[in-house]
């Protein structure tokens, strides 16, 4: 699943006549960067959710046909966040095990890597596998550690309440908090108390996944950017022309 239901706020005025994910770098859409990235991992069937300027979306993509792919469109009147999103989408989705990417980042991953994850999601116990990246400049205290394989919850970002007689967490030595990339897998039981059709952000249920220790990750150190602001968009755009 690719989310592609976001306002842009910090992208105006681009997004208040085109969608987030429809904005070009490297002479083509972010959006297109990543279904061209599934489909060479053999993803085949794609569900992208839309709502401003969502008919944007579905004019420019069509059913993926001509991407190589096939594309089922979940459409919400106003953005209904990231769970709320994904609840709301979950019955166009085939399997119980999912990929779901941000559909305004630009990242080289190579999306084969969630082949582990998605098969140890479905046979066992985790509810979540978060691709973390490098904290990027405007994001320095990043949102989850990574430890042997396993995403903790951030000292910096949610400290627990110091119970007498024991060691929080902030107290010990742990490995440096890292930044979510917007890439994860996640098996449909992550979203059972989320109803369709409401708002409802992800970082809870992350949380919830994470603290009940159902959540594993790994840590993506090739190029990723969050392309929030018209002048990261901008140098994006030039430095991926410059390699061509």
């Amino acid at each position: 699943m690719i989310l592609a239901a976001g306002r842009g706020e910090r992208m105006r005025p681009l997004t208040d006549h085109t969608p987030k994910p429809l904005l070009a770098v490297g002479g083509k859409p972010l959006i297109v960067w990543h279904i061209e990235r599934l489909r060479a991992a053999g993803f085949s069937h794609i569900v992208i959710n839309h709502a401003h300027l969502g008919q944007q979306i579905e004019d420019a993509l069509g059913n993926g046909a001509g991407l190589g792919v096939a594309i089922d469109y979940s459409r919400e009147a106003s953005a209904l966040e990231t769970a709320g999103g994904i609840a709301t989408a979950l019955p166009l989705i085939e399997s119980d095990v999912f990929p779901v990417v941000n559909g305004d980042i630009y990242c080289e991953y190579d999306f084969s890597r969630l082949a582990e994850p998605l098969a140890r999601l479905a046979a066992g116990h985790d509810q979540a596998h978060l691709v973390l990246v490098d904290n990027p400049p405007h994001h320095p205290k990043g949102d989850f550690v990574l430890d042997a394989g396993r995403v903790v919850g951030s000292p910096l970002m949610s400290p627990a309440p110091t119970v007498p007689g024991t060691v929080s967490l902030a107290d010990t030595t742990c490995p440096p908090p890292l930044t979510f990339s917007g890439i994860g897998v996640y098996h449909r039981a992550l979203f059972a108390h989320t109803r369709a059709g409401e708002k409802a952000p992800l970082a809870p249920l992350l949380r919830r996944a994470i603290d009940a220790g159902r959540a594993s990750g790994e840590h993506f150190d090739g190029r990723w950017v969050d392309v929030g602001t018209p002048e990261r968009l901008q140098q994006l755009d030039e430095s991926l022309r410059s390699h061509v």
